[in-house]
């Protein structure tokens, strides 16, 4: 597996393919025993893994205490990312719940003590509770830093415009610095693409891509009759195959999967590999985890990016549709646009 540097603020050099470990524990009523979760480490370790993302509310705390059991002796071989704003445990109550620096710290001493270790390498703000200030935030997660608790943070499910506040709060104020956005994006859920990837490249942060299965639907199991994560959660983080575009999503990618010889699987994580985000797998068993390991090495002919390009297309939203329309490239550029040569990233 190849290493990425995480953003242009941290020199950690991280694995392309990021192990969620979502379904470590049974709390939830459904997931991977000890023993199955620690196979699924080693195989992720021996093939080169190095990045973790979990989460106090996964299973519930369980999924942390497994890691913490699980890394004993080889804590340093790893980033532990983890995250905050849910609580560990069911009706948490107000006060441990959400953004606010109150919930951050009781969290973070929380998940520590769980993980048996003395910092998280990697700290996300879960998603946005809608009322926290962003000031708050990211003064909060500078002290956590400053204590050495936390080495980087990073925001999950934030809206676009309050990454890049957060960021330039932080540029300003001389605090930790944004390292990180973390979001749902694959083949079937593109509209991360309309503002978050664009902010996130042109802040320079580290992109990571939860659910580039769409919950399973692009592995093609769900028409085999298997439920997965539709029958156990309830519908949760599951993409559904609803509309005749999505319909051909999936149909592409069995496709593209068939000529190349790998699994469906391999084809989605890649696409999103190519796409500029480090894509969260999250197996439950050993031979989930094998049908995704050859994405990394999966190299997609152009002719194959573009057919699933294709299928899965966006519908342009404002501004964008404008600012992208050619005679408002030309109008901008006094009717030169095919002489400027464009540079990779809008500008910031």
């Amino acid at each position: 597996m190849r290493y990425r540097l995480f953003g242009q603020h941290t020199g950690l050099r991280v694995s392309e393919l990021v192990l969620g470990t979502a379904n470590f524990g049974g709390r939830w009523g459904y997931g991977a025993n000890l023993d199955a979760s620690r196979e699924i480490v080693d195989r992720y370790a021996d093939a080169g893994g190095n990045f973790l993302d979990c989460a106090d509310v996964y299973q519930f705390g369980e999924s942390e205490e497994f890691l913490g059991t699980l890394l004993d002796g080889r804590r340093n071989n790893f980033v532990i990312a983890t995250k905050y704003t849910q609580a560990a445990v069911p009706n948490a109550g107000a006060l441990a719940t959400g953004n606010s620096r109150l919930a951050m710290r009781l969290s973070v001493e929380a998940s520590l003590k769980r993980l048996k270790t003395d910092r998280i390498d990697l700290y996300w703000v879960h998603f946005s509770d809608g009322v926290t200030p962003t000031d708050e935030i990211m003064r909060g997660l500078d002290d956590l830093v400053r204590s050495g608790k936390v080495l980087y943070v990073g925001l999950s499910d934030f809206p676009a415009w309050r990454a890049a506040r957060a960021s330039t709060i932080a540029e300003l104020r001389g605090w930790a610095p944004v390292a990180g956005l973390q979001f749902e994006h694959s083949l079937v859920e593109r509209t991360s693409e309309h503002e978050l990837m664009p902010a996130g490249k042109a802040l320079g942060l580290g992109m990571v891509a939860w659910s580039p299965l769409g919950g399973g639907l692009l592995s093609g199991k769900y028409r085999r009759g298997e439920k997965g994560r539709f029958e156990a959660l309830g519908g949760a983080v599951f993409q559904q195959e609803n509309s005749a575009q999505r319909t051909a999503v999936v149909d592409t990618t069995l496709a593209v999967a068939a000529e190349l010889g790998v699994t469906p699987s391999e084809v989605a994580v890649a696409w999103v590999l190519l796409k500029g985000s480090l894509p969260i797998i999250g197996p439950r068993t050993s031979e989930q985890f094998a049908a995704y390991l050859g994405a990394s090495k999966l190299e997609l002919a152009q002719h194959h990016v573009e057919l699933l390009d294709r299928a899965s297309a966006l519908v342009p939203i404002f501004p964008q549709s404008m600012i992208d329309a050619p005679a408002y490239r030309q109008a901008a550029a006094g009717g030169q646009y095919e002489r400027v040569i464009m540079p990779e990233t809008s500008a910031p």
